[in-house]
């Protein structure tokens, strides 16, 4: 039974669920110059959520410490280098809500599993807000 259990098992032994939650953050990230989401499962995207946030957040204050932090968490040097070069810093003023899940229309082929875009929010600069309310006047 699993009376008051809060974690989410995904039908994976312990050292499974911590190499997808690592993998599918790593590749979260990588895609952060190209296309800024990956195409996922709903129930993997709500998973991974909270782990890529809280590095988001740990990458917002570049210091020697926190960048050994996020490359032992995270375990990849490339994922770690964007997280802390380019993602960290273009979220400095944001309190949180780094991520979003929008499910898609089409199911996974397979087994009719619900997909997800497992991506960041983007935010818009000025000059586009103002652009766009006076082509909608």
């Amino acid at each position: 039974m699993r009376h008051r259990k809060s974690n989410k098992r995904l039908g994976r032994s312990t050292a499974h669920r911590l190499a997808l939650r690592r993998n599918l953050a790593r590749s979260l990230f990588l895609s952060y110059n190209e296309s800024k989401y990956i195409l996922t499962t709903v129930e993997k995207a709500k998973f991974v959520k909270p782990f890529a946030e809280k590095l988001i957040t740990l990458a917002k204050d570049k210091t020697l410490h926190n960048y050994r932090r996020g490359l032992k968490l995270l375990g990849d040097e490339d994922a770690v280098k964007t997280l802390f070069d380019d993602i960290g810093p273009a979220y400095r003023e944001r309190p949180g809500g780094y991520t979003r899940i929008v499910r898609t229309a089409k199911k996974r082929l397979g087994d009719k599993a619900s997909m997800a875009l497992f991506g960041f929010v983007l935010d818009r600069p000025a000059e586009t807000v103002a652009v766009a309310d006076s082509a909608e006047e």
